[in-house]
């Protein structure tokens, strides 16, 4: 019995390292093999505007980014930094960041819980229809046909989350588009045809609406 008992003992380390080579590695997302982990450090600088987590709660003229899809994050991010969006103050940020550090961030901020706003009821009477059927007799799409029926976006196509974003900086996206600010190539031009055919008090109820989608 004792020598059972040794020869388990001096086999002890051997099984123990092997099941530590067996323990899977931290996960990478799925869409920017970014590490949310590594993300989190990088990330502590954004939580001054994007507030903790990316819940936006600092300013609400500023985006939330809890929930929205990494592989948006990381495409908006290189805009910035080849200054094809012209935002200065992320443009400065994204300076500083490699593809590295644009993937962790990005997982990251996709593996946080978005917390929802709430909309207006005045609004929803306005915006429900527009989001969910659009408008066949001036040509505009139903909103959730890219951004689903709940806000969520589609990862896969790059459409990002609009559920649950802070209505302020809804309203300033969707304006940029309907002046040319934003929208000069790729997806952006589909979103700028369909905002130049909103009205102004169409736009107010449809970012209030999406702050409130969930």
């Amino acid at each position: 019995m004792k020598r059972v008992l040794i020869a388990l003992a001096l086999c002890a380390p051997l099984f123990a390292a092997t099941a530590d080579e067996a323990a899977p590695a931290a996960a990478k997302d799925a869409f920017t093999m970014g590490d949310a982990g590594a993300g989190a450090a990088k990330a502590a600088t954004c939580f001054a505007c994007h507030g903790p987590g990316g819940n936006g709660a600092i300013n609400p003229a500023w985006p939330k980014l809890a929930g929205q899809h990494s592989s948006y994050i990381v495409e908006q991010l290189v805009e910035f930094k080849s200054a094809q969006r012209k935002v200065a103050v992320m443009m400065g940020q994204a300076a500083t960041l490699s593809d590295d550090d644009m993937h962790n961030v990005a997982a990251y901020f996709a593996a946080q819980k978005p917390v929802p706003g709430v909309a207006s009821k005045d609004a929803v009477a306005v915006a429900e229809k527009l989001y969910r059927a659009g408008d066949a007799a001036r040509g505009l799409p139903a909103c959730s046909a890219c951004h689903g029926p709940t806000g969520a976006g589609n990862a896969a196509a790059d459409f990002p989350r609009l559920g649950g974003q802070n209505a302020a900086y809804a309203a300033a996206e969707l304006n940029d588009y309907k002046t040319g600010e934003r929208g000069s190539q790729g997806k952006g031009q589909i979103m700028a045809a369909i905002a130049a055919k909103l009205s102004d008090p169409e736009v107010q109820a449809l970012s209030s609406y999406l702050s409130g989608l969930q």
